[in-house]
């Protein structure tokens, strides 16, 4: 394993040491909602636009991270038949700046309604899997994304709740656990965008 990747874990244990207590105490309700025959009907429509080789790639991964794909299929209400994975994270920056914005400028309204969308963005057609390099998709690769999830969307619903009652700076925090969320998960998955092969180090 990389020293980066072995940072990006590090991040990640750190971050859920501050938020998991928080979200431990609210998540019971709203995960009880969720419908996995809603989840594995996604994943499964996923499946079938998958080339040969990434099915076989998807099919190796462990039960654990199987359940979890299907909890992120049945945890998201929105889902695009067209949008890439790309077009989907430049709606969650454009709703990232919208919380960051609205923090500023003390207008909870916006910053809790701009983290629940971003809470709950978009899928892109496919799924994850698809938009990933196909050497990262496998177990110990994608074991951080349900801790990923935790800090960046969890944080984000911990954030729309300080927002509504008015604590600014409590929201400010959460973003900032959301940012590094978001940060270290880029690093882990895609790296400086853009960066070219034709370039010498």
């Amino acid at each position: 394993m990389s020293h980066r990747k072995l940072n990006v874990s590090t991040l990640f244990a750190c971050l859920l040491a501050i938020t998991l207590p928080m979200a431990m105490s609210s998540a019971s309700a709203g995960e009880s909602k969720l419908d996995p025959k809603v989840g594995m009907q996604f994943v499964q429509k996923q499946m079938v636009q998958m080339t040969p080789e990434l099915q076989q790639k998807a099919k190796a991964l462990s039960p654990e991270i199987k359940q979890f794909l299907v909890h992120v299929a049945a945890k998201h209400s929105r889902k695009s038949d067209t949008l890439t994975l790309a077009q989907v994270m430049q709606e969650v920056l454009a709703d990232y700046q919208a919380m960051a914005s609205a923090i500023t400028m003390d207008n909870g309204e916006a910053a809790a309604e701009a983290a629940r969308r971003l809470a709950d963005h978009r899928l892109p057609r496919g799924g994850l899997l698809p938009y990933m390099p196909i050497n990262m998709v496998n177990t110990q690769d994608l074991s951080v994304l349900p801790a990923m999830e935790e800090v960046v969307e969890g944080g984000s619903l911990r954030l729309a709740e300080a927002a509504e009652k008015g604590d600014m700076i409590g929201a400010a925090e959460h973003l900032g656990n959301v940012t590094r969320g978001c940060v270290a998960c880029h690093q882990h998955f895609r790296g400086q965008p853009g960066a070219s092969t034709l370039l010498r180090k």
